[in-house]
């Protein structure tokens, strides 16, 4: 059985509810950079694909309805994703992000500046 074959099993594993497959905010950023830097993947289609992969039966994805936010908000914004991610967890908890990035102004985040 090869790797693709393998992963797919275990999703099929996860659906039916066998195992939880928890997915880390890490791992997710991990996978967007993967698939635009080294695939050239644009924003819509990553987005599009972990979208349905953090809401995919039997996935545990950690911060879930941040990461959603993010993953919106790196599409309308052409930002990458720890921006996004930092701007989407912020503004749910209300509080702000202390940064040198102006990106985090158009992402709706209150700013400390640096």
């Amino acid at each position: 059985m090869d790797l693709a074959q393998r992963a797919q099993a275990l999703m099929t594993r996860a659906q039916k509810g066998d195992v939880l497959l928890v997915l880390p905010v890490v791992v997710v950023a991990e996978v967007v950079w993967v698939l635009g830097r080294y695939y050239a993947y644009d924003r819509s289609r990553i987005a599009l694909g972990l979208r349905e992969l953090v809401t995919a039966d039997g996935i545990a994805a950690e911060g879930a309805e941040d990461v959603l936010d993010a993953l919106a908000l790196m599409v309308d914004h052409a930002v990458d994703f720890p921006d996004a991610y930092l701007a989407a967890a912020a503004n749910r908890r209300g509080e702000s992000v202390a940064s040198f990035d102006a990106d985090f102004k158009k992402l709706g985040a209150k700013v400390v500046a640096l």
